[in-house]
């Protein structure tokens, strides 16, 4: 009794759920066992349940709990290096009317974290950044497959970072806190799951790399796993890596995932909440569904394997058997039957037919095979007045990719956070991914872009980034507009996106491709740990992907992978599927490069006339600032007159952009003007020159050998043999002509160097201001 009594009040100690509870049950484990009072009493106030889980290369990530926010359902503090992040979870108790998952996943980068104060007017974080987004959508396809069917309860997952070394990402420690605290928690979860960042250097996997380390990677993989090798998200961007290092990285990630999945285990065993109950969906009658499976399954079977059906009919002609379903179940029915129940009942018979129709027929729904992709057709240099431009069209799936080259003034810049904790700070390459609603036939607000659009644009750009020459001396932005979509539109955008950099004249390493991997699976009745069968499809189509189990995109070229963005859908997907996936993806890809290259198959040579030109211009130091001009007053009319930008690049050295040759040669024909002046005679050096002095100053005299000569400095200490504090000491005044020695010009300033007192004879004396007292000549 007393040891039940000391474990509830150790709980709710740490937990903080009452103070008056755990008063109460420490009075009553008192009056039982008076041990249990010198237990609490050696209690560490400090002390907080924690674990910590070592990796293969030496370094621990620690996760606790029980110390902050214990109002939450669930919190979990996961710390790697001097990097920490605090997540918390919260579960509303109420189901939403939501059809889905309402789950919300906020990462917010703090400037605080980093001692750092944000830039922007108002001092503080303002809306989320691009990072932010990709991150939280990172974290939400972890942990989003594991929640049970049914639970449509409103869930929050709050990523807090609370201090951040600028070593370690806090990316992944987010991940394997969220894990924890859902873990922890008495939300509903089948975790939890563990995720690190595979690295790959000098042919050698590294787990969890440092900033540095990855700086030097080829290879930055996040994998996410639960028990039993069970693979639940990839996310990768690679430079060309083998298909076998590839492979091999995934399964050293899932291995170090399994100690993070054990030790939040033992940390959920002693500390954790029971579970709580939820109510699932009402759940039909069976007379209802055997009705509805009636009326619509033959019709089904008819409509999926009539392979002349596109896109819209399809959905026309289910949309159509949906209604008259339901106005043929409210007449046997009578008019108090639920239009809701009924469409859901649909949807689930139209899934498995669906489903079961690609096992029976090994025929997909518009007649292709499992590994046959759809019919593809390419275009370039489609309007003149762009750099670069494409049209690639996959099947019913249209993207129109458009490439501009800018100055280098024009490259993305990087928040202050983001360069702590990516060492990046701008990009001179990205993609602008754009979706708008008339691409599946729809209406739509078009506003700010979405989490989606951000995503699918960020995984093409990690596709086609390491193709990009680094020391490429424009800016470049590329803009995909899907025009039409029936699946996989981010894979045809890297497609689309290889076609316009190469009629843009950028001279990518080599093509690059892209394409979507889908998944139908059968499991014995509720068991997801042992896949009966699966069928693994290439090319997805948009029902395909809505269908079945799994998005796996992969992008790269003839000789490695690039990209890869996996989202599974079911709670886990064993890594034989995950192989043949990669290999099944490999081979697709080839076969779409050999069909773009008969479009183009390298960068496009010959100029267009509207390309932009940069070159580099040498500005001898004494010249600069005619160059320049008065407050920079040339550079500026450079930019209105011709649209040329300058932009210095060493002390001597600009580079000159312009958008295209004719403005160029504008450029410089001001530029030898701004140069021009009256011949300047040459100076030999070591000659003796008469100087006059034009201007008096504390440390020497202005003076000019010539009349069209910018006024040069003969200092105090060149004006005679002995020591002069001031020229009014020698009695020189503005109009006087003294003898200079020429010594040429310094290398570094351009300014010329003078001296008189070499063509004196040696003095001792002294040379003060005259009205210096006591001074002596």
């Amino acid at each position: 009794m007393a040891a039940s009594y000391r474990w509830r009040c150790w709980r709710i100690y740490n937990f903080s759920e009452s103070v008056n509870h755990y008063n109460t049950y420490l009075l009553k484990c008192t009056s039982t066992n008076l041990k249990c009072v010198k237990r609490f009493s050696d209690i560490n106030v400090n002390r907080i349940p924690e674990v910590v889980v070592p990796f293969s290369n030496g370094r621990n990530l620690t996760l606790s709990t029980g110390k902050y926010a214990r109002f939450a359902d669930g919190c979990a503090v996961a710390e790697l290096g001097d990097t920490s992040v605090m997540v918390t979870t919260v579960s509303k108790t109420k189901p939403s009317l939501s059809s889905f998952i309402p789950l919300v996943v906020d990462f917010r980068q703090k400037a605080a974290a980093a001692g750092r104060i944000p830039t922007n007017f108002l001092r503080r974080e303002l809306g989320p950044t691009e990072k932010e987004i990709l991150t939280s959508r990172l974290i939400d396809r972890s942990l989003r497959p594991l929640f049970p069917d049914g639970y449509y309860y409103e869930t929050q997952v709050m990523c807090n970072l609370l201090a951040v070394d600028g070593v370690n990402d806090p990316d992944i420690l987010s991940i394997n806190a969220a894990s924890a605290a859902l873990s922890l928690s008495d939300i509903p979860w089948n975790g939890p799951i563990g995720a690190v960042r595979v690295g790959f250097c000098n042919n050698d996997v590294v787990i969890n790399p440092t900033r540095k380390e990855l700086s030097q990677s080829t290879l930055n993989l996040v994998v996410s796993a639960t028990r039993h090798n069970l693979i639940v998200m990839l996310e990768a961007a690679a430079e060309n890596i083998l298909q076998q290092d590839f492979l091999k990285a995934i399964k050293s990630g899932v291995k170090e995932c399994q100690n993070i999945v054990q030790s939040i285990q033992q940390l959920q065993k002693h500390y954790g909440k029971a579970k709580r109950e939820f109510e699932p969906p009402v759940v039909p009658s069976e007379d209802i569904m055997e009705a509805v499976r009636s009326f619509s399954e033959m019709r089904l079977r008819e409509i999926f394997r009539d392979h002349t059906h596109d896109k819209l009919s399809r959905d026309m002609a289910v949309s159509a058997v949906r209604t008259d379903v339901v106005d043929k179940l409210k007449h046997a029915f009578g008019e108090g039957v639920d239009v809701s129940t009924v469409t859901e009942c649909f949807n689930r018979i139209c899934k498995e037919t669906f489903r079961s129709l690609v096992f029976e027929d090994n025929v997909r729904c518009d007649g292709r095979g499992m590994d046959e992709l759809r019919n593809i057709s390419c275009q370039v240099d489609l309007y003149r007045p762009l750099h670069g431009s494409s049209l690639f069209q996959r099947g019913q799936t249209q993207v129109f990719c458009t490439v501009a080259l800018d100055s280098p003034e024009s490259a993305l810049k990087m928040d202050p956070v983001t360069m702590l904790t990516s060492g990046l700070k701008e990009k001179n390459f990205f993609i602008h991914y754009e979706f708008p609603p008339y691409a599946t036939k729809e209406t739509g607000r078009i506003g700010p872009i979405g989490r989606r659009e951000l995503g699918h644009g960020a995984l093409a750009e990690k596709g086609l980034h390491h193709v990009v020459p680094h020391d490429f001396p424009f800016t470049i932005r590329l803009t995909s507009e899907v025009l039409e979509s029936n699946g996989s539109s981010s894979m045809a955008t890297v497609c689309g996106g290889s076609l316009a950099l190469m009629d843009a004249g950028v001279p990518i390493s080599t093509p690059a491709a892209g394409v979507a991997i889908g998944l139908i699976s059968r499991y014995t009745g509720n068991d997801t740990k042992h896949m009966d069968d699966y069928k693994l499809l290439t090319d997805i189509l948009g029902i395909e992907d809505y269908m079945g189990d799994m998005d796996f995109k992969l992008a790269g070229t003839k000789k490695g992978i690039t990209a890869l963005q996996a989202d599974i859908k079911i709670p886990g997907l064993p890594l034989k599927v995950v192989m043949e996936a990669v290999q099944q993806a490999t081979d697709a890809k080839s076969r779409i490069i050999d069909i773009m290259n008969e479009t183009i198959n390298k960068t496009r040579k010959q100029r267009k006339e509207n390309w932009p030109v940069s070159e580099k211009l040498d500005v001898p130091a004494h010249k600069r600032a005619k160059f320049l001009g008065h407050g920079g007053r040339n550079l500026k009319r450079l930019l209105v007159e011709t649209g040329v930008q300058v932009t210095q690049l060493d002390d001597t050295v600009f580079s000159v952009f312009a958008p295209n040759q004719a403005a160029m040669d504008e450029a410089k024909e001001l530029i030898e003007e701004f140069l021009a002046a009256e011949k300047e005679p040459e100076l030999e050096f070591g000659g003796i020159y008469t100087a006059k002095i034009v201007e008096v100053r504390d440390i020497g005299v202005m003076v000019t050998l010539y009349a069209s000569m910018a006024p040069a400095l003969l200092h105090n200490s060149q004006l005679d043999q002995r020591k002069v504090n001031h020229p009014s000491a020698l009695g020189l005044e503005v109009g006087d002509e003294l003898q200079v020695k020429y010594f040429g010009r310094d290398p570094v300033s351009g300014l010329m160097r003078l001296s008189r007192k070499v063509l004196q004879g040696p003095a001792s004396a002294v040379l003060r201001n005259l009205g210096d007292k006591g001074s002596s000549v």
